[in-house]
């Protein structure tokens, strides 16, 4: 799977941030099945345990526990319907989160073949912030980064400046 290149400007990113905030000894839960991310954290030393693929929308018993030092949560709040509910319901005590922003140039994904493929969400940055303190969490150091596509067109140029994802570092309250 993994052949110890990040495939992308956004892992970089994110495993530079995560790294910055997250002990490497703390036991995460990340939301969402395996994916070439958490095996990226697994590679840096991280111990991972993702959830199954449950709709978390309607059955949050994955985070209602007290075995992680920490949740993370990487592009996977936009799918949800309610996304409070999980952020309500976590019980560890630190949160690094990351969501696509909305973008003026560019409607909402959704798949065109995977009914469970879209978003229900995309944030603007304050909207995530005041979801998360709603929720019960402190955000402790947040970020914006672009990820560039390589592709012709007004959009993929426009991309290359306008910050497409946003990612916080939460404590609980």
């Amino acid at each position: 799977m993994y052949d110890g290149k990040i495939p992308k400007k956004r892992y970089k990113h994110t495993l530079r941030f995560v790294k910055k905030h997250i002990d490497p000894e703390a036991s995460i839960l990340d939301l969402g099945v395996a994916n070439p991310f958490s095996e990226i954290l697994q590679n840096a030393g991280y111990s991972v345990t993702n959830t199954s693929g449950e709709d978390l929308d309607l059955n949050t018993s994955a985070v209602k526990t007290d075995a992680y030092d920490v949740v993370t949560a990487f592009e996977i709040f936009e799918h949800l319907v309610s996304p409070f509910n999980v952020l309500q319901d976590i019980q560890a005590n630190k949160l690094v989160a990351s969501v696509p922003l909305k973008l003026w140039f560019a409607s909402a994904y959704q798949s065109k073949t995977d009914e469970r493929d879209r978003h229900y969400h995309e944030f603007e940055d304050w909207q995530f912030d005041w979801l998360l303190e709603k929720a019960g969490w402190k955000i402790r150091s947040r970020e914006k980064f672009t990820n560039p596509v390589r592709k012709i067109g007004i959009r993929p140029i426009l991309r290359r400046f306008t910050p497409r994802y946003y990612i916080v570092y939460a404590e609980r309250v």
